[in-house]
C-alpha cells in the first residue's frame, strides 16, 4: 500500500517490551525492548530526526503567527490607528470606488454648517464600526461649509428654506463623486435655534425642505433624515465622536488600556463584560454647561420621582450593526444646564450683587457702587480693575480686589445645590461617577479658563491650578496689562478674557468639583481645545449614529457572495492559518514518501550484492523462496 494514512500510533505491551507500529510504510516499524533498542536507533535515527524537526517546526511557526500575535497585534492595530490619524490629512482620493460618503447639515442658531464624510467599505468583523473620517479637497483642507444667518430666522417665510440651504448642498455636490449621489445619505439637523420655535413653525421648515431638496439633489434624502433634535441627543453624539476619534469603541488585548465592567442595559441577569474605558465630557459655552459620560453598572434611585427625571437624562443606544449584538451597547447619563455657562453665570453674578447693593445703599442710605469714587469692592475680578455694569438703565462701579477664595463663597450660592442624593447643578439628578476609574475631557471654558492665561492646560491638577488663580487674583491689574503688552499669554487671549479670568477660574472650579462632585485630587481629566489637532463635532458622532446599519448590508453581501459563503465569515487571517496547515501536511507526506523510495532502493541494492558476500565468505548462496 503505497498512500500515506494520517499518522496513528499503536502501542502493544508484551514480556519483550513495547512494540510501536504506525500507519507508515512497512521499514517505518520499529520496536522497543530493553535489549533491542540499539536496533531501533541504527535503522531508523535519521526518520525519527526528520519528523522531529519537522514536528519543531510546526510548532514553532503556530508560536510565532498565534501566540506572538495575540501578544502584540493590538498593539500593530494601534500603531495602524494612529498612521490613520496622520493619514486623515490627506486629500481624499475621489477615484476610490470602495469609498462611500455622508452628509451631515449643522442648522444651529447663529448659522449652518455642512460636513462632508467617508469612509471605506466595511471590513466584515460585525463587531467593528465604519471607519469614518471627514473629507478633505485638493488642498487637504476639510470639506466644511458656514452660511448665515440660522436656520430659524426663516420662522415667518418658511418657503425661503430651500434657497437658503441650496448653497450649502451645491457646495457638497460639486466635492462628492457624481456617480456616488443616489447612495451618499444627507442629513439635517437643527438644534438650539429651532427648539426654541413653536412645533408648527419647526414643521413648516422642515416641510419646506423635505419637497424640494429631493427636486434638484439625488442624495439619499428621507423624511426621517430632516428633524429637530434635543440637547440630550445632540450631547449623546458630541459624546461618541470624542470616544470613537479617541479609539474607545475598539476592542482591546493590550493589558495598558483601561478597562471597565459593564452591565449592558436590559441583560441584567447576564455576566457582565469587560470593555475598553470611554470617556467623559465637560463642555461649559457662554451660555451652558454639559456633562456626559457612560454609566456602566446598573443605577439605583432613592426616589421614584427621581427615576422619572433619570428617564430624561440616560441615554441607551447601540452602535453596532447587528441589534442582536450588545458588545456596543452603552448607557450614557447627559444634562445639560442652561444659566450655567461662563457668560450667563457672570451675567447672573452681577444681577446678583446689583439687587444687593440697591438693597443695602436703601438700607444704610449709602450710595456704594453709584460713583468710581465709592465702587462695589469685587472679590472676583483682578486687584484694583474697574469695571461697570448696567442694572435697570442704571450704571455702577466695580473694583476688584482680587480674593479669589471669597469669590469661591460668593458664588457658590449660584450652583443651586439641594441637599438631595446623587445630585448636582440645579438638584439634577448624577448617577454616581466611579472616580477610581474614570477619565473625563474638559473643553471650550474649561481649557480656556486654564490655558488661555494660567499656561495650564492639558492635565488637571486641582492644586496648581488653585494657587496659579489665587495669584493671577491677587497680581495688580497693571501688571497684568504689561504682561498682556509683552504678549506672555495665548494668542487669542483679549483684554475680556484677562478682567474676567478670575471670576471664570472660581465658577470653573466650583461647578467642577462641588457642582458635579469630583474629589479635589481627582487626576484624570484633560482640557483640551482638540483632539489629535482637530476639532471634533457633534456631527462626526450623528453620522456615525445614523449609518451604524450600514456595516450590516455589506457583511449580508459578503456572505452571500460565492458558494462557499460559510467559510467567507473567518478572517483573512485564519485562512493563512489553514494554508500553513497544509502545506506542512503536504512537506511531510512528500518527505515520508522519499525515504520510503530510499529504504526500498536500499534494500533492493543489498539484496544484489548479498550472493557475492556469501561466495567471498566460502558459504553457499541462499535460495529465495519464489512467489507462490
Amino acid at each position: 500500500m503505497n498512500s500515506f494514512h494520517i499518522l496513528f500510533v499503536l502501542m502493544n505491551l508484551s514480556q519483550n517490551g513495547i512494540s510501536i507500529s504506525c500507519l507508515f510504510p512497512a521499514s517505518w516499524h520499529f520496536s522497543i525492548s530493553p535489549v533491542g533498542c540499539p536496533r531501533m536507533l541504527n535503522t531508523t535515527l535519521r526518520q525519527i530526526i526528520v519528523i522531529v524537526l519537522l514536528v519543531a517546526a510546526f510548532f514553532l511557526l503556530y508560536y510565532s503567527v498565534v501566540i506572538i500575535r495575540n501578544k502584540y497585534g493590538y498593539r500593530d492595530r494601534k500603531l495602524h490607528r494612529y498612521l490613520a490619524r496622520v493619514t486623515d490629512t490627506e486629500a481624499t482620493d475621489t477615484n476610490n470606488p470602495n469609498l462611500n460618503y455622508g452628509i451631515m447639515v449643522d442648522c444651529g442658531s447663529s448659522g449652518s454648517r455642512i460636513f462632508v464624510y467617508c469612509w471605506p467599505r466595511h471590513n466584515g468583523n460585525p463587531h467593528d464600526l465604519l471607519d469614518i473620517k471627514q473629507m478633505r479637497d485638493k488642498n487637504r483642507k476639510p470639506v466644511v461649509m458656514k452660511i448665515k444667518p440660522g436656520i430659524s430666522e426663516f420662522a415667518t417665510s418658511p418657503e425661503k428654506v430651500s434657497d437658503y440651504i441650496f448653497p450649502l448642498l451645491s457646495f457638497a455636490a460639486e466635492h462628492v463623486p457624481r456617480a456616488k449621489h443616489k447612495e451618499t445619505p444627507l442629513y439635517i439637523l437643527c438644534t438650539a435655534g429651532m427648539r426654541i420655535l413653536p412645533e408648527s413653525q419647526q414643521k413648516a421648515i422642515l416641510e419646506d425642505l423635505l419637497t424640494d431638496i429631493p427636486v434638484h439633489f439625488d442624495f439619499l434624502f428621507s423624511d426621517s433624515h430632516a428633524e429637530v433634535i434635543s440637547g440630550k441627543q445632540e450631547g449623546v453624539y458630541a459624546w461618541i465622536g470624542i470616544n470613537f476619534v479617541l479609539g474607545r469603541f475598539e476592542h482591546t488585548d493590550d493589558e495598558d488600556d483601561a478597562v471597565v465592567e459593564v452591565h449592558i442595559p436590559g441583560s441584567e441577569n447576564k455576566e457582565a463584560i469587560v470593555r475598553k474605558r470611554t470617556v467623559g465630557i465637560l463642555d461649559m459655552g457662554g451660555v451652558s454647561t454639559q456633562i456626559a459620560y457612560e454609566v456602566p453598572k446598573t443605577v439605583s434611585f432613592a426616589s421614584s420621582q427621581q427615576e422619572e427625571v433619570a428617564k430624561n437624562l440616560l441615554a441607551e443606544f447601540n452602535l453596532g450593526c447587528d441589534a442582536h449584538q450588545t458588545e456596543h451597547v452603552y448607557r450614557v447619563y447627559v444634562a445639560t444646564f442652561l444659566g450655567f455657562g461662563g457668560n450667563a453665570a457672570r451675567q447672573r453674578y452681577t444681577d446678583s450683587i446689583s439687587a444687593n447693593m440697591i438693597f443695602r445703599n436703601r438700607l444704610l442710605g449709602k450710595q456704594i457702587g453709584m460713583t468710581p469714587d465709592t465702587p462695589y469692592l469685587d472679590p472676583c475680578l483682578p486687584l484694583d480693575v474697574e469695571d461697570e455694569i448696567q442694572q435697570n438703565g442704571q450704571k455702577m462701579h466695580l473694583r476688584g480686589t482680587g480674593d479669589f477664595n471669597l469669590c469661591r463663597e460668593v458664588i457658590q450660592t449660584l450652583l443651586n445645590k439641594t441637599n438631595e442624593t446623587q445630585t448636582s447643578l440645579n438638584g439634577v439628578y448624577q448617577p454616581p461617577v466611579h472616580f477610581e476609574n474614570s477619565e473625563f475631557y474638559g473643553f471650550s471654558e474649561f481649557y480656556y479658563c486654564t490655558e488661555d492665561v494660567l499656561r495650564m492646560g492639558g492635565e488637571y491638577n486641582a492644586a496648581k491650578f488653585l494657587k496659579a488663580a489665587k495669584d493671577y487674583c491677587a497680581t495688580q491689574w497693571s501688571v497684568l496689562r504689561e504682561r498682556f503688552d509683552r504678549h506672555l499669554y495665548a494668542s487669542h487671549a483679549d483684554l475680556h478674557r484677562l478682567k474676567y479670568q478670575c471670576f471664570k477660574s472660581a465658577w470653573m472650579y466650583e461647578v467642577f468639583h462641588n457642582g458635579f462632585s469630583f474629589p479635589v485630587n481627582y487626576g484624570n481629566l484633560k482640557t483640551a481645545l482638540q483632539v489629535y489637532d482637530k476639532e471634533v463635532q457633534w456631527t462626526l458622532g450623528a453620522i456615525l449614529y445614523r449609518t451604524r446599519f450600514l456595516p450590516l448590508r455589506d457583511i449580508q453581501q459578503e456572505n452571500f457572495r460565492g458558494n462557499h459563503s460559510h467559510w467567507r465569515s473567518f478572517s483573512f487571517v485564519y485562512n493563512h492559518y489553514l494554508f500553513f496547515a497544509c502545506f506542512f501536511v503536504v512537506l511531510l507526506a512528500i518527505l515520508l514518501y522519499l525515504l520510503r523510495l530510499r529504504r526500498i532502493h536500499r534494500r533492493m541494492l543489498h539484496s544484489s550484492q548479498s550472493p557475492s558476500l556469501w561466495i567471498e565468505e566460502g558459504l553457499p548462496p541462499q535460495k529465495i523462496p519464489g512467489a507462490l
